[in-house]
């Protein structure tokens, strides 16, 4: 692989939490390791957390440390992978917050794609900045700040953002390049000044996929539903 040299020795900060879109950070995370790279997943909890294909769970990762055990200087970049419950429990947390504005303000490389934008909103990161993301939620981006494009890939100054899986050949290729370079990011003005319009529907793709998933088996509804009793009395306990 050409990155094999540029990219050894640089170790990547991999931000997640349960509830990471498998595919955003398995495929992203073995092309940065087979281009020599150092991936580590920072997460808010210790052990493992759990993947989803959609709203199906799926595989787990190992967690290598807690962002409160994590220093962003040990780090050359940063990646946020996406999906629909990862970035919402990041968001908000502050620590996770704290965490990615220190790489964004040494100007480190920071990469996401989906939902993944949803943490440098609330990180307050997206003033004045152009990026994509996943088309449902350009509106959060545009009121943080934003100029929202609808791209397979914007790269500005030390940010690189993508819409989703189906771009993922795009982002990869980029991400290869972005985390190769040694040199500090300048953030850049887009010569587009407004943001692309709203989308005119969802994803047909989407819709027709959820349609016909399968309905959770009577295990899965037990232990979601233990986990919600769990959570209930956990609230009423701290009223």
């Amino acid at each position: 692989m050409r990155f094999q040299r540029k990219l050894k020795g640089r170790r990547i900060a991999v931000l997640a939490a349960d509830g990471f879109e498998k595919v955003e950070l398995t495929i992203p995370v073995n092309a940065l390791r087979l281009g020599g790279a150092t991936c580590h997943v920072i997460s808010l909890r210790h052990g493992r957390i759990r993947g989803v294909n959609l709203h199906e769970p799926a595989s787990r990762v190992h967690v290598h440390a807690t962002i409160a055990e994590t220093d962003p200087d040990d780090y050359d970049g940063l990646l946020i992978p996406g999906g629909f419950i990862n970035p919402d429990l990041l968001r908000q947390s502050q620590q996770a917050r704290e965490f990615v504005r220190a790489f964004d303000e040494a100007r480190k490389p920071i990469a996401t794609l989906c939902h993944g934008p949803w943490v440098l909103a609330s990180a307050g990161l997206l003033e004045g900045r152009t990026m994509t993301s996943w088309p449902g939620v350009r509106d959060d981006l545009v009121n943080a700040g934003a100029v929202w494009l609808d791209q397979e890939l914007v790269r500005d100054g030390n940010l690189l953002t993508s819409r989703g899986p189906q771009d993922m050949h795009a982002f990869v290729t980029a991400i290869l390049e972005l985390f190769a370079e040694t040199e500090p990011a300048r953030t850049s003005r887009s010569a587009q000044t407004t943001s692309d319009p709203q989308r005119v529907e969802p994803p047909a793709l989407v819709v027709k996929t959820m349609q016909w998933m399968p309905r959770p088996s009577l295990r899965t509804a037990v232990i979601l539903g233990a986990i919600a009793v769990g959570v209930i009395a956990s609230n009423r306990r701290w009223r």
